[in-house]
């Protein structure tokens, strides 16, 4: 298994509830685009589903394409995302979705996670390998 570390820009959020909940709560679904740098650099987009609490926090669900290159290998593969915002900072866990690979990337495999704070560079680890 190889690692990579990098950060990652959103380039643009597109946001809208879906279904109002009691309390306040909400369910919605977000359109993401984002920039990639380091030892994953390129480019991706994440169609995340969201439940809101009352208190603002989140629970998350989604897949995400990636376009570019892992340690100079270049290609595409979907991450499947999980994770949680808890009103300062959203934090979430990567698998590569099998066979989603493409390019230099096809047999891509992996895991890893990413963390993104309110006001600062989100960053990320991924661990994989290619068979």
């Amino acid at each position: 298994m190889a690692t990579v570390h990098g950060e990652f820009e959103i380039a643009s959020w597109d946001e809208a509830t879906y279904q109002d909940l009691d309390g306040g709560r909400k369910l919605t679904r977000a359109s993401v685009r984002q920039r990639f740098s380091g030892g994953l650099d390129g480019e991706g987009g994440v169609e995340w589903l969201m439940c809101y609490g009352e208190d603002g926090t989140a629970r998350f669900v989604g897949m995400q394409y990636v376009n570019g290159s892992l340690d100079g290998q270049r290609g595409s593969f979907v991450l499947e995302t999980v994770g949680d915002f808890d009103g300062k900072r959203a934090k979430g866990l990567w698998v590569v979705v099998d066979g989603s690979g493409t390019g230099d990337l096809a047999g891509v495999r992996g895991e890893g996670e990413f963390e993104a704070p309110m006001g600062a560079k989100p960053s990320f680890v991924l661990e994989y390998d290619i068979e």
